[in-house]
């Protein structure tokens, strides 16, 4: 699909560390923006910025969590622009902890925001893509939802089951002119990654490292662009480690544990856990 000046691009947690570079690798192809957050205390300025660059924009406060305010937050859009013909679903709210610690909540919180909501934004803009045939979805997912490292039960079951999802969005509407794309970030130096280095002290493991957010916005560009259906964005490649872990799970929980990422995420609740949110 390629982005013209008329496409309106709807982003989620368009104000987090890894959002303002998205906004931004878009707002770069000229493109109309709507951006979406909660709490949202960033967006003004985040609108301004954009609209220096002679783009047109719209903040809109959205809690995700909630049906009614999801509805109203598309209304919203729809009303100002007429269509969405991207979808970015990047909100993502993220706990380490040991799961039994976590209370009841805080994994619907997780669930909510980083499954269901993609998964019903989706549903909702779907027919009118579907109409026009033409339309992309972009689900940011994590390598965590790969490889399933410790105290991220949560966030790891709701990043593997979007690249499930997407999977199956483009094999049921393939060939429609709509179609889906996951991105699978490894350790992003924005947001979520930011504070969890602090909290631990330290770095990601040094096999893994970690990559600029810029070169994930690009790499949403070139999903949409190129219609590519699985993104991994890593400092260092990956798929060769994946593929073994896929054919032999026990093998892909001693690669992950030998790392160092499985005692990264133990030392970030070491430090005393605390929620996290992008």
């Amino acid at each position: 699909m390629k982005l013209e000046a008329t496409d309106t691009v709807l982003i989620t947690g368009a104000s987090g560390g890894l959002g303002v570079h998205i906004v931004r690798a878009f707002a770069q192809r000229g493109v109309r923006l709507a951006l979406v957050a909660y709490p949202g205390n960033e967006l003004t300025g985040l609108c301004a910025e954009v609209e220096k660059q002679g783009r047109e924009s719209l903040a809109v406060v959205s809690d995700l969590r909630d049906p009614e305010e999801r509805h109203k937050m598309l209304e919203t859009v729809l009303q100002r622009f007429g269509r969405i013909d991207v979808l970015v679903n990047n909100a993502g709210i993220e706990f380490t902890s040991f799961y039994h610690e976590l209370d009841e909540q805080d994994i619907l919180d997780v669930l909510n925001v980083n499954l269901q909501a993609p998964m019903l934004l989706t549903r909702m803009v779907l027919p009118r893509m579907l109409k026009e045939r033409r339309g992309h979805v972009v689900n940011i997912s994590s390598l965590a939802g790969k490889s399933g490292p410790a105290f991220q039960e949560s966030y790891s079951a709701s990043k593997a089951a979007l690249i499930a999802f997407t999977a199956s969005l483009r094999a049921t509407y393939k060939s429609t002119g709509f179609s889906a794309s996951v991105i699978v970030p490894g350790f992003v130096e924005a947001g979520i990654y930011s504070r969890l280095k602090a909290r631990a002290g330290h770095s990601a493991p040094k096999l893994l490292g970690s990559l600029p957010p810029e070169s994930v916005a690009r790499a949403i560009l070139r999903a949409i662009e190129r219609d590519q259906q699985e993104v991994i964005c890593n400092r260092f490649p990956v798929r060769p480690l994946l593929a073994l872990s896929a054919l032999f799970p026990s093998i892909g929980q001693w690669i992950t544990e030998k790392i160092g990422t499985n005692n990264f995420f133990r030392q970030v609740v070491q430090a005393a856990p605390e929620r996290r949110a992008g």
